[in-house]
């Protein structure tokens, strides 16, 4: 471990003699504090959070991402074309202990700097909420500077899939159809049924079953929040519709009517609701009851939820920022294990196409649901079809795959919404991003940089 810390200080020093440290910190506080002095917030606790948490963390996030991709794969490539590697080479220090003491002094500096930088939005968090209006400042302390948990109904993707199975098949016997057309069928089938099992129709009424788990435990006494959002079928006047909430155990005396409530589509709305409506077991009951004279929808995945208090704020900032630690160390990993086998600027454009990978996995989803690289004629109902979707598409569900290891966690969400991020979703983001992910990229650059040959000349004809 000596000598790994000896290179970790080394990658310190050239980090600090070019500079490197400090126009970053410096960058990293120009976009903390000057973000919320160049974009004004609506005075509101939404926008207040949007400012200064989602685009200053996000701005972080970014820059930081940058510098260590470059500083990862500069650090490597550039100290072996210029021939400086051969001199610690010769040393009694394995080429393994290099990797991982560079990896470990670019680690650390991204940690120092993910503190510096987080510890300023902390800070200005606190000093510009005091500005807000009384009203707004409840908001924030209860529903965004809190760490609330959450519930929701159990995934019924199973069902509907069953159940959209049954459907084709009846229809199947009674009007077959091409077997090249087989795989829309049932995409519009499964779609119709996961439609009917959102909708709620004029006059009728949707119950809701959510399973507290094991928060029931402690959350008697303590009011609870719910988190719903519709949307119409058709618009009104207004632009709202009325909802009729009814909450608690059927047909007892922990059952609670709320005030009829006048709601937009299209948005998230949080209300509270009294405490101890679940019953013995930590089941919730909610009913809505539709009055209105058109159809409303509440989306499966973000119709309906149950926010719980869990935590404080300050902790629960911590924990995010070391989920935004976890990518900056694979970020590490990624840019060195590019760097040990390539120069410095085919390394770098390497570890950015990586990168563009990433972001480009909504569109590589989109492929796989629909099953084809080739676009679709929506309006005639004619799938896509190509060549290569027979290799394409399992490749793109092998990135995909890959990619939600890392991409499953957002540290910033929750923490703009008052969501909690407990020490079992932080370790569960280490094993996979750090030990999984970046594991795998450490291998591979230490072998890489293990059968690179150090003694030719670099950077020559």
């Amino acid at each position: 471990m000596q000598r790994i810390f000896a290179i970790a200080g080394l990658t310190w020093k050239a980090a600090l003699r070019f500079k490197l440290f400090l126009v970053i910190a410096a960058l990293l506080i120009l976009a903390v504090v000057g973000l919320p002095l160049v974009i004004k917030d609506d005075g509101t606790a939404r926008g207040f959070t949007q400012i200064i948490l989602t685009y200053t963390l996000s701005a972080i996030t970014a820059l930081l991402g940058l510098s260590t991709l470059w500083l990862s794969c500069g650090t490597l490539a550039r100290d072996i074309e210029e021939c400086q590697i051969q001199v610690v080479a010769t040393k009694p220090i394995a080429r393994w202990q290099i990797w991982l003491g560079k990896w470990l002094g670019i680690v650390t500096l991204n940690a120092v700097l993910l503190a510096i930088s987080g510890g300023c939005v902390f800070g200005l968090l606190q000093w510009r909420a005091g500005k807000l209006p009384a009203a707004e400042q409840k908001i924030l302390r209860e529903q965004i500077l809190v760490a609330r948990g959450s519930a929701k109904e159990p995934d019924n993707t199973v069902a509907i899939e069953a159940a959209a199975e049954q459907i084709l098949q009846a229809r199947l016997k009674s009007s077959p159809v091409e077997t090249v057309d087989v795989p829309e069928v049932r995409k519009q089938i499964r779609e119709g049924v996961r439609y009917d099992s959102q909708l709620v129709p004029p006059s009728y009424q949707r119950t809701w079953q959510i399973d507290l788990g094991f928060a029931k435990n402690y959350l008697h006494g303590k009011p609870l929040q719910l988190r719903v959002k519709f949307n119409s079928a058709l618009k009104n006047a207004t632009g709202t519709f009325v909802a009729l909430w009814q909450v608690g155990v059927p047909e007892s005396a922990h059952l609670v009517r709320l005030e009829p409530m006048s709601l937009a589509p299209d948005t998230f709305h949080e209300f509270e609701i009294p405490p101890d409506l679940f019953d013995e077991n930590g089941l919730l009951t909610i009913t809505f009851v539709n009055p209105n004279d058109t159809a409303l929808i509440f989306p499966l995945d973000e119709g309906m939820e149950v926010l719980y208090p869990e935590g404080g704020f300050a902790l629960n900032f911590t924990r995010g920022l070391a989920i935004i630690f976890c990518w900056m160390a694979l970020l590490a990993a990624l840019g060195l294990a590019a760097a040990s086998l390539l120069s410095f600027p085919v390394a770098t454009f390497f570890a950015l196409a990586m990168m563009l990978v990433v972001f480009s996995s909504g569109t590589l989803a989109e492929s796989v649901e629909s099953g084809s690289v080739a676009a679709g004629n929506e309006e005639k109902g004619v799938a896509g079809h190509s060549m290569a979707d027979v290799v394409l598409i399992p490749a793109f569900k092998g990135v995909l795959a890959v990619v939600s290891l890392a991409k499953n966690f957002s540290p910033i969400d929750a923490l703009s919404t008052g969501r909690s991020i407990t020490w079992t979703e932080l370790g569960l983001a280490f094993a996979q991003i750090v030990l999984l992910l970046g594991g795998i990229f450490a291998v591979a650059g230490i072998i890489f940089f293990n059968r690179r040959e150090l003694a030719t000349a670099q950077g020559t004809q």
